[in-house]
C-alpha cells in the first residue's frame, strides 16, 4: 500500500475545501451579515459559543468583532464568546450540567433583539441545542453555522448557514471563512461610512 505524500494530501485538501467554497449558498451569511450590522448600530449584542474547535473559532472571532471592525476605541461590536470564561462554564459544568454551560450565560447576558451564533460541526451538541432553543424564547436571533447533515440545529436555529460537508476539519475552516468575511463586509462598510462627506 503506498503511503500518500504531503502535497499529494493538501492539494486534496485544499481542493476539497475549494469545492465547497465554490458551490456553497451565501445568501444566509448575507442576512447574518445584515443582522450583526443591525447589532453594531443600534449596540444590541452578539453571542458566539461551539465546543473543542468551534470553541476557539469564537473565540477568535469575537476579537475580530470587538476590535477588528474598527480598530477605534469603543467603535467596535458589542460580542461575547460564551466559550470563553473558562471559571463560568467549568462553574456550571459541575453545577448544573455540561449541557447548560451556554444557555445559563445566554439567560443572565442577552436581551430582545441580541443575536446568537452558533458553530456545530455535527448540529447535534446538546449545550448547543439548549442555547438556540432558549434564544427562542428570550426573542434572541439565532444563526448556527454548520457542517455534516446540519443535525438538529439545521432545523431550530432561526437561520442555518450549512455546508454539508462530512469532515470536520473543513467544517471548522468554514465557521472561520464565514466570519472573516463578515468581519471584512462590516469593516468595510464601517469605512466608507466614514468616509462619506457630512451633508
Amino acid at each position: 500500500m503506498s503511503v500518500i505524500q504531503p502535497t499529494e494530501f493538501f492539494t486534496g485538501y485544499a481542493s476539497r475545501l475549494q469545492g465547497v467554497l465554490a458551490t456553497a449558498d451565501w445568501s444566509n451569511v448575507s442576512l447574518l451579515a445584515s443582522d450583526m450590522l443591525r447589532c453594531w448600530r443600534e449596540k444590541r449584542q452578539v453571542f458566539l459559543c461551539g465546543n473543542g474547535g468551534s470553541a476557539g473559532n469564537a473565540i477568535h472571532l469575537a476579537n475580530d468583532l470587538l476590535y477588528g471592525v474598527a480598530k477605534k476605541t469603543g467603535g467596535g461590536i458589542r460580542v461575547q464568546a460564551l466559550s470563553a470564561n473558562t471559571a463560568v462554564m467549568t462553574c456550571l459544568g459541575n453545577d448544573v450540567g455540561y449541557e447548560h454551560i451556554f444557555s445559563e450565560q445566554l439567560a443572565v447576558q442577552a436581551q430582545a433583539g441580541d443575536v446568537l451564533i452558533a458553530l456545530s460541526g455535527s448540529g447535534n451538541s446538546s449545550n448547543i441545542v439548549r442555547t438556540i432553543e432558549l434564544a427562542k424564547t428570550m426573542s434572541v436571533k439565532s444563526y448556527a453555522i454548520l457542517g455534516f447533515s446540519g443535525g438538529k440545529c439545521k432545523e431550530l436555529a432561526d437561520v442555518a448557514i450549512h455546508f454539508p460537508v462530512n469532515d470536520m476539519q473543513l467544517s471548522e475552516d468554514l465557521q472561520l471563512v464565514v466570519g472573516h468575511m463578515l468581519m471584512q463586509w462590516l469593516a468595510t462598510h464601517h469605512q466608507q461610512n466614514q468616509e462619506r462627506p457630512k451633508l
